[in-house]
């Protein structure tokens, strides 16, 4: 068990002071789907089952299928339905998903992630003069949409684990489409905020009103579209989305548009096929760490970084009152350093890149990591250069995508003790702008490189027809190694960000003894082997003078995470589900 001090239900507040120090001057992030405020979250309790979601209409129609003896397919399944209603920026069944499943022995990896169409090339996102494109033009449109997998892997998931029939886990979405959900508070910021929607007529007609007003908190917003698609894919299974009229009507919006068309087909929907992969499992200290395999990174990623900060007396750095310990940023974020060097030269889609030694292994030799860990010193590397794993032969260039934070998490225990770690995404803020039959379409090509090659060489995730593109996805799992028990799952929204901000919770959690609320209550920090940064209003003028102190070029600015999880604690001798969600979203835990 990990050692976690006895809580109360409520939670107290953590502190942090807030921080004036200014963004670089050369530092513009695009971080489409922003901030919506900080909301102290108190942690949940239940002794059966679990779900901790996004959103508490998602997390309640979860609920209602682990309530009705469903699985925690079953559950994930119905809440991802729910979630592209109600948080239709970051989710939906035109997207795709990573989902880890866990029954009692085993952990297997389900790929649901997108694919390139057969017509797509290198030069994708290249300009007649061989430039990259601008971001916004590339993603705002048909040209960055990819085949969604999203059902696909759903379906796959509940033919292996699902106890409640498919059309049932439908039922709750179709309802709150027929009879109207309130807009919530961070739907209604993000439609005030967001410039390319109103582009789409279907899209403006149902997030705007007549004046081009975007939908207030509060508003009761029906799409009786959705909830005849959704109706048609409960009767029919997910055929009835990659075949017939539903594949057609997106093959038409993908390639029709006026000014930034596409190239999916109706044979790419048609071709379309989930995954079932092998888990990215390590160990740390007294637990067992197992994460998605490629196309995400994330699993490795963050294996690297744990890996490296094992050589580290990280227990030592704990944070007092929720306030980071300026050493621990410092070595968090040159891990972190270290492991995005390694992920951007190496991982891409595992049928089209040979890993370096030809398995994941070299990249997490223990002594492999020591030599990586060895390069950290007392002041900041800045820039970490890739490894050179042990039998690596390969020449690859560098990637070059902008992976975005608009996607979502769910974490969820079944009254089996079965679990799902679920992170879902339509990649950028309402994905490609495009809505179609109720939902919007995926603009996730852009998470491939815009460059295909450099002086390195190929670039492992360039595009090609087919290929997925490779994510910072992390749904992860945590299990006790004496007893091997799940004592932690877990994983987060905010692009190429994720792996730093489920890095953080599992140091809180494993080295810190926080619970996980405690844990993802702390400020986002580390580095994407960029600057160092750092969350805005939530570190101190001091953390960052001691950081610049280190040589360290320090970004503060608004890191939006998502993370839901849920975690075994013992409270006063009797073992309990806790569950965390975010406090900088809109998300809950339920259970009983």
């Amino acid at each position: 068990m990990i050692k976690t001090p006895v809580i109360a239900v409520v939670l107290s507040a953590l502190l942090a002071a807030c921080s004036s120090a200014p963004v670089h001057k050369n530092y513009i992030p695009i971080e489409p789907e922003g901030s919506s405020g900080y909301t102290e979250k108190p942690g949940w309790v239940a002794k059966k089952y679990m779900v901790a979601a996004a959103n508490p209409l998602a997390a309640d129609a979860g609920y209602q299928i682990l309530k009705a003896g469903g699985s925690a397919v079953d559950a994930a399944i119905a809440t991802q339905m729910v979630l592209g209603l109600v948080e239709p920026q970051s989710s939906g069944i035109g997207g795709g998903a990573f989902l880890l499943h866990y029954d009692g022995s085993r952990v297997k990896a389900f790929d649901g992630r997108e694919t390139a169409p057969d017509t797509a090339t290198g030069r994708l996102f290249q300009t007649a003069n061989d430039k990259a494109m601008p971001f916004h033009e590339a993603v705002v449109g048909g040209r960055s949409v990819g085949v969604p997998g999203v059902l696909r892997m759903l379906e796959l998931a509940h033919q292996q684990y699902g106890k409640l029939p498919w059309a049932t886990l439908f039922a709750p979405a179709i309802q709150l489409a027929t009879d109207g959900f309130a807009v919530s508070p961070r739907l209604a910021i993000l439609l005030q905020s967001e410039t390319y929607l109103k582009n789409d007529p279907v899209a403006a007609a149902y997030f705007y009103d007549q004046d081009g007003k975007p939908r207030p908190v509060g508003y009761l917003l029906k799409n009786p579209a959705l909830a005849a698609t959704l109706t048609t894919i409960a009767n029919e299974g997910a055929n009835a989305f990659y075949r017939g009229k539903i594949a057609q009507d997106i093959a038409d919006k993908v390639n029709k548009h006026p000014t930034n068309p596409g190239g999916l087909s109706v044979r790419d929907m048609a071709s379309y096929r989930a995954k079932v992969r092998e888990p990215i499992c390590s160990d740390y200290k007294s637990w067992i760490v197992c994460g998605m395999p490629p196309p995400s990174s994330g699993g490795i990623a963050i294996a690297q970084i744990l890996g490296i900060l094992e050589t580290k007396d990280m227990r030592a750095l704990a944070p007092v009152d929720g306030v980071w310990n300026a050493e621990a940023v410092h070595l968090f974020s040159e891990a972190g350093r270290l492991a995005y060097a390694d992920r951007d030269r190496y991982i891409g889609d595992p049928e089209f890149v040979s890993f370096p030694g030809g398995s994941a292994r070299p990249l997490l030799d223990k002594k492999y990591l020591m030599q990586r860990a060895a390069l950290i010193r007392e002041e900041s590397m800045k820039k970490a250069q890739p490894g050179r794993p042990f039998g690596a032969r390969l020449a690859l260039g560098n990637n070059t995508s902008l992976e975005l934070p608009s996607t979502s998490h769910i974490s969820i225990v079944d009254g089996n003790g079965h679990a799902v770690s679920m992170t879902t995404t339509i990649e950028n803020g309402f994905g490609s702008r495009q809505m179609v039959d109720g939902f919007l379409l995926n603009n996730e090509l852009t998470d491939f490189s815009f460059n295909a090659t450099d002086a390195n060489g190929l670039v492992a995730n360039r595009v090609q027809p087919g290929k997925r593109p490779r994510s910072s996805m992390s749904p992860t799992f945590v299990f006790e190694k004496r007893t091997q028990k799940l004592v932690l799952s877990i994983g987060s929204p905010g692009g190429a960000s994720i792996i730093n901000y489920v890095g953080k919770v599992l140091i809180g959690t494993m080295d810190w003894g926080l619970n996980v609320q405690q844990a993802i209550n702390l400020p986002n920090v580390g580095s994407r082997n960029g600057p160092t940064e750092l969350e805005q209003g939530r570190v101190s003028n001091a953390l960052v003078n001691a950081l610049v102190a280190k040589g360290h070029e320090v970004q503060v600015l608004e890191q939006t995470s998502g993370l839901q999880g849920i975690m075994r604690l013992n409270i006063h001798g009797e073992e309990v589900w806790f569950g965390g969600a975010d406090p900088r979203r809109e998300g809950i835990a339920k259970g009983d």
